[in-house]
């Protein structure tokens, strides 16, 4: 990608993530006067929502962790990325061909692996909830603007409150950090690992958008094929 094609997207994403979300409206019943009938004409039209944060087992939680870390979606995601850095000759002294592609594809199913352990590993040191959960409102724009959010954030406690999350701002560089270090060309140092982490925040931040809008239900082909629950809770409300 070039830069100033990722300047434009991050400027656009900017401006989205700022818009304020509509107020929505409260309505109080008033059940001296409302009638049964009524009651069940209001029942009928509002479909149910499940508002109870339910906190995750230690199974569900591995579980996620593992399908997102070792997964179908790392391994296609490494292949996008290697064919994207085979495209910009990135690094170089790789070269091209298979053997090159090889390496890079190598090279970034690592990072995913390293900043996925990472975020999990410090989330559950910090008593977080890492895992996706979809919006309960409604419209474009404020569930872009919540996906574009959870991206920093997590839930804690038993009540599943929002708080910001150091785990999943710190895990993008972990992972590329140690790839700069660990296995990339020596002239590489943290200016470059900085840089590359700033495109895994951008991905993992695409990868809550897509969980955000993309149908994962029950009925959905990914559920078919066992693909819909990539770092996403499994107990989220559905969305239309």
């Amino acid at each position: 990608m070039k830069m100033r094609g990722l300047m434009l997207l991050l400027s656009t994403v900017g401006v989205l993530a700022a818009m304020p979300a509509p107020a929505r409206a409260q309505a109080q019943a008033n059940s001296e006067d409302a009638s049964s009938t009524h009651v069940l004409l209001v029942s009928a039209a509002t479909p149910p929502t499940n508002l109870t944060y339910v906190r995750p087992t230690q199974k569900t939680k591995f579980r996620n962790y593992a399908f997102d870390a070792f997964g179908p979606y790392p391994i296609v995601g490494a292949g996008i990325a290697a064919g994207i850095h085979q495209e910009s000759n990135s690094p170089p002294e790789w070269g091209q061909g298979a053997e090159g592609y090889g390496r890079r594809i190598g090279s970034d199913f690592g990072i995913a692996a390293v900043a996925t352990t990472t975020r999990y590993g410090l989330s559950e040191a910090f008593h977080e909830d890492a895992m996706y959960y979809r919006c309960e409102c409604k419209g474009a724009f404020p569930r872009l603007r919540h996906a574009l959010i959870s991206t920093f954030t997590a839930r804690r406690g038993d009540d599943g409150h929002h708080v910001f999350s150091v785990p999943a701002l710190v895990a993008p560089y972990a992972g590329t950090m140690t790839a700069v270090y660990g296995w990339y060309p020596g002239r590489y140092d943290y200016k470059d690992g900085l840089r590359l982490g700033n495109y895994s925040l951008l991905w993992y931040m695409g990868a809550n958008v897509s969980l955000e809008f993309l149908y994962s239900g029950p009925h959905s082909l990914l559920s078919r094929m066992h693909l819909n629950n990539a770092h996403g809770a499994p107990n989220a409300s559905p969305q239309p």
